[in-house]
């Protein structure tokens, strides 16, 4: 096919005074370099990594419409007490999507960039929020044959970082995880890779709906933090698998706390003799996503052995290096219609992604919310 000359993009922009601006901006397509491709992208996730960039710190209970028809803006105000952590991105026109998948529609020279020719990838590399992208053939996966691009468009960030999470289970030497935010599509993968592999799974839910999704999927093990009798059922759920090890999507407030407190009650239920610094077994949580951007509180009850900190999927994969990295990446594909399947309730346009209608819909990260940008659309 005949390349057109130029991309459509979603940029975003955080200015020094304190606004973000979403818009599409038209770049050139540059020519393959010998071990690149161009990817026609029809297939891009809005994880909440991605609306992470390309929201920031703003306040979208102010944001306004403009442009035209065929090219929206979108304007919002970023609070003065946030503008510190946007230091680091101020006055940059930041290109946004960490994933997707299209097809490959022109090669380089090399022959690993002429394999993927014609094919389907998924493509990690950022800037996924365009029509077309120049990238590394080293940055893409060929799908399996009759996959779709909406079918491989998510086949990195979230079943890697759920891989990532039992993987870091096995290497830290738990047995058992906790898991919060666990019914969305993360949690529903996580699910389903602790039931092929016979690991203990604790789902922690804010709702009595995304408990019955869990427990239809076949989750033995759903907490709900709405539940008078949440930090007791999180207890003898936490008794029964030995789960010593969360990982907290949710960052602010008390929940990441109250994990390490059952923990360590559920383990002193086992005790054979009294300590006065606690239990001995190292109980972990990990945030790794930030839905709450308030404070982490605490109130320090488990004891002296224990830790909370962070985890991001890149860090880990550069941690367990290309062979570890390439395992888990050769497990996704040969389950991505089932272990990895995701599911989204909306496809969008580039236009559509900067509506104000839709923007209030998706960015929520509301379960069951979860929108597909094809940029091709």
């Amino acid at each position: 096919m005949t390349l057109p000359a130029t991309t459509l993009q979603i940029r975003s922009l955080v200015s020094s005074k304190g606004e973000l601006t979403l818009s599409l901006s038209e770049d050139p397509i540059p020519q393959p370099a010998a071990h690149e491709v161009i990817v026609r992208v029809e297939a891009a996730p809005m994880n909440p990594s991605d609306l992470g960039l390309l929201f920031g710190a703003a306040d979208l209970r102010t944001a306004k419409a403009s442009g035209t028809a065929a090219r929206p803006v979108v304007t919002a105000s970023i609070p003065e007490v946030a503008m510190k952590s946007m230091a680091g991105r101020l006055d940059q026109s930041m290109q946004v999507g960490n994933e997707g998948a299209g097809v490959v529609v022109a090669a380089g020279a090399a022959p690993e960039a002429q394999a993927l020719l014609g094919k389907t990838v998924a493509v990690l590399g950022g800037a996924m929020y365009t029509q077309y992208r120049s990238i590394a053939a080293a940055q893409c996966m060929a799908l399996p044959e009759g996959t779709t691009p909406a079918q491989g468009a998510s086949a990195f960030v979230n079943p890697l970082t759920a891989l990532g999470m039992v993987e870091t289970m096995r290497r830290e030497g738990h047995k058992a995880l906790v898991h919060t935010a666990a019914a969305s599509n993360l949690g529903q993968m996580l699910n389903r890779i602790c039931l092929k592999d016979g690991i203990d799974l604790v789902n922690i839910v804010r709702k009595k709906e995304q408990e019955e999704i869990l427990r239809g999927l076949g989750a033995k093990y759903v907490c709900s933090t709405e539940s008078p009798t949440f930090m007791q059922d999180l207890t003898d759920a936490l008794v029964a698998t030995g789960a010593t090890l969360a990982f907290d999507a949710i960052g602010g407030g008390k929940l990441a706390g109250q994990i390490l407190t059952c923990m360590e009650a559920a383990l002193n239920k086992t005790a054979t003799e009294y300590s006065r610094y606690g239990s001995s077994t190292h109980k972990q949580v990990y945030i790794y996503g930030g839905l709450d951007r308030g404070p982490t509180e605490f109130t320090r009850g488990f004891g002296m052995t224990w830790g909370m900190g962070g985890w991001l999927l890149f860090p880990f994969l550069q941690k367990i290096g290309p062979e570890g990295a390439a395992k888990l990446k050769a497990r996704v594909a040969a389950e991505l219609k089932t272990t990895f399947a995701s599911h989204y309730t909306a496809e969008l346009s580039l236009v559509e992604a900067l509506s104000l209608d839709r923007i209030a819909v998706y960015s929520r990260h509301a379960t069951g919310e979860k929108a597909l940008l094809n940029p091709n659309k």
